[in-house]
């Protein structure tokens, strides 16, 4: 019988990927907990904003719970957007992701038009934490790195994605099939350490 895991998250998306990778565990989002509080990412990492949201869910569910946060970190702007990606251009309408995607990658290309290519380096980064309802906790992370180019390239993934080139590939996130994506991503490495983590506490 498979253990109940409560993924901190109401993307479809990243609930699919999650369950795909954690196999033995009946993984839902809190689609199922329609009640579950909406935690806002206060912390100023990764980490912190990953275990904020899964200790909450949590305490709320009785389940252990995984969430995660990842970003952009743009070496010429030291480290920014960092936990701010999804925030940098300041448009938080989450009722136009498509806009505000838009609005921040035009911002970033904006303040990097002066740096060389060769000074354009940046990563993704992913914090997957795991919480106990008993208080038990374990983070991973995940990284991709790679680097800004000038203009957007592609017509898959979001955010940044389209002006995001992979270091080893020389092609962007978005001109990646979603499973190419999920093998190399800063995600992918992030919930598939966790998985690991988690197939060795059943084992």
């Amino acid at each position: 019988m498979s253990e109940g895991l409560v993924l901190a998250t109401r993307n479809p998306g990243k609930i699919t990927e999650l369950r795909g990778l954690l196999t033995s565990y009946a993984v839902v989002g809190l689609e199922a907990y329609p009640d579950a509080p909406d935690v806002p990412e206060t912390e100023l990492t990764f980490t912190g904003n990953a275990l904020l949201k899964a200790r909450a869910i949590a305490a709320h569910t009785g389940l252990p719970a995984v969430s995660d946060d990842s970003g952009l970190c743009v070496d010429a702007l030291n480290g920014m957007p960092g936990v701010l990606s999804a925030r940098w251009s300041g448009r938080f309408g989450a009722g136009h992701p498509e806009g505000r995607d838009r609005a921040n990658l035009e911002l970033v290309l904006d303040q990097l038009s002066d740096v060389a290519d060769a000074e354009r380096g940046a990563h993704f980064v992913c914090a997957a934490a795991l919480v106990h309802p008993d208080g038990r906790e374990h983070v991973v992370e995940g990284r991709m790195e790679g680097r800004i180019i000038r203009e957007p390239r592609g017509t898959g993934g979001f955010g940044y994605d389209p002006v995001f080139e992979v270091a080893e590939l020389g092609r962007t996130t978005a001109e990646l099939t979603p499973r190419e994506k999920s093998e190399i991503s800063h995600r992918g490495r992030a919930f598939r350490a966790l998985a690991a983590y988690l197939d060795g506490l059943a084992g």
